[in-house]
């Protein structure tokens, strides 16, 4: 299998270099157009013929497996040269062309998220051992892009803008709206939206790690008269709220299920009210998860194309007033959790094991990647069911953050 993937990697390579070491000891060179430049070796046959037949899982397997390692470099450096050439040259080669178009072909089934799936793929990210994401996100455990205006913010401060940013546009120019958070995490947004907002908020999350969690700190800041927490699918719910929110919680809804989706959300708006929803997604149009990362990072998630959102929207009756495109804030974001990363690494280890270190750093690494040498990125679409909801010009959205998060008793 060695000549299969040496010309696999010759037609590849065509941004910066990638030396391989190969089982034998001997090394190959591959190399185009000025770029980064990094060095991998392959430890057995078997590895050789994986990488040859299904590059795509088979990088991410055989570095969490020690089978691949980077050699005086990272594995961020390896992806750096592997998926800035995907990028450029990966349609003109049939495998990659071919594992593409069955990938999306498999959508609709890997997508099907019904609410006992939802849970369970909930379940296999966000309800690992509590302290690992404290590892590596910011002080408040925002698990979704912060927001770099100036772009030198530490994450903390980015997390803090993003949550500044998403309250502007969610109009709370008054105390007591009511707010249903979809997709809380470990409850960060909406105790925000509690305390320097005055705002009434119910937070939904299918993870019970982050339901407790989120119920502690409730408890703990004295907030619980004005927030909860219920552990419920965003299909279940049946009140009506004076806004909704949803940060980083679409890329887990699945294709299938996006008009619900954007029912849900108008069901469950009043009719004056206003919705944000912030997530990722891609700038060259419809395509799949990468294989690897809905195996062992995201199971049944998908970052859409605009293309695939505004479809469901408009069907749903929900009058898009805004929409943002924030481009290298995750990259900046992802930045930040890999060094955390990397700085707590032996306890983390401590807590799992090395390969599930490999794992996350294979995961931060190329996710970080996808936004800087790939097409993906961030949008916000502002939502709501009339058109006189929010003002005539965005100037409000800039007012209020300048003028800072209102505090309330």
């Amino acid at each position: 299998m060695r000549p299969i993937l040496d010309r696999l990697l010759k037609r590849l390579i065509v941004l910066g270099e990638l030396d391989v070491i190969w089982p034998d000891g001997t090394s190959s060179h591959y190399a185009g157009t000025l770029g980064p430049a990094a060095t991998m070796a392959i430890h057995d046959d078997a590895t050789v013929r994986r990488l040859a037949l299904s590059p795509g899982m088979a990088l991410g397997e055989s570095y969490m497996d020690g089978k691949l390692t980077p050699v005086d470099c990272s594995v961020f450096d390896v992806l750096s040269v592997v998926l800035a050439s995907v990028e450029e040259a990966g349609d003109r080669i049939s495998l990659l062309r071919v594992q593409a178009a069955f990938n999306r072909l498999a959508r609709p089934l890997v997508q099907m998220n019904n609410a006992r799936k939802a849970r369970r793929n909930v379940a296999h990210h966000y309800d690992l051992n509590g302290r690992l994401y404290s590892l590596f996100l910011d002080r408040d455990r925002q698990y979704s892009c912060g927001y770099f205006p100036r772009g030198d913010e530490t994450i903390d401060e980015a997390q803090a803008a993003k949550k500044r940013h998403i309250a502007a546009k969610l109009l709370l120019d008054r105390p007591g709206l009511t707010v249903l958070d979809i997709g809380c995490g470990w409850g960060g947004m909406a105790l925000t939206l509690a305390r320097d907002y005055g705002a009434r908020v119910t937070g939904i999350t299918l993870s019970a790690e982050q339901l407790a969690e989120a119920h502690a700190r409730a408890e703990a800041e004295g907030l619980a008269d004005r927030v909860s927490f219920e552990l419920v699918d965003y299909r279940a719910v049946d009140r009506q709220f004076d806004r909704v929110v949803s940060v980083g919680m679409f890329e887990h809804v699945g294709l299938p299920n996006y008009q619900t989706y954007f029912d849900t959300i108008k069901r469950c708006l009043n009719p004056c009210g206003v919705a944000l929803v912030h997530a990722i997604g891609r700038f060259d149009g419809p395509a799949a998860t990468s294989p690897w990362l809905a195996k062992y990072i995201f199971p049944g998630g998908y970052s859409p194309a605009l293309s695939e959102v505004f479809g469901p929207v408009e069907h749903s009756g929900l009058r898009t007033t805004d929409v943002e495109i924030w481009r290298l804030h995750y990259a900046k974001t992802l930045a930040h959790w890999r060094k955390r990363f990397a700085a707590n690494r032996d306890t983390i280890a401590a807590l799992y094991d090395e390969r599930f270190c490999r794992m996350f750093e294979f995961y931060l690494a190329g996710s970080e990647l996808a936004f800087t040498v790939q097409d993906h990125m961030v949008f916000q679409l502002q939502l709501a069911r009339r058109q006189d909801a929010v003002p005539l010009s965005r100037d409000y959205m800039f007012e209020t953050e300048r003028s800072g998060a209102r505090q309330t008793a």
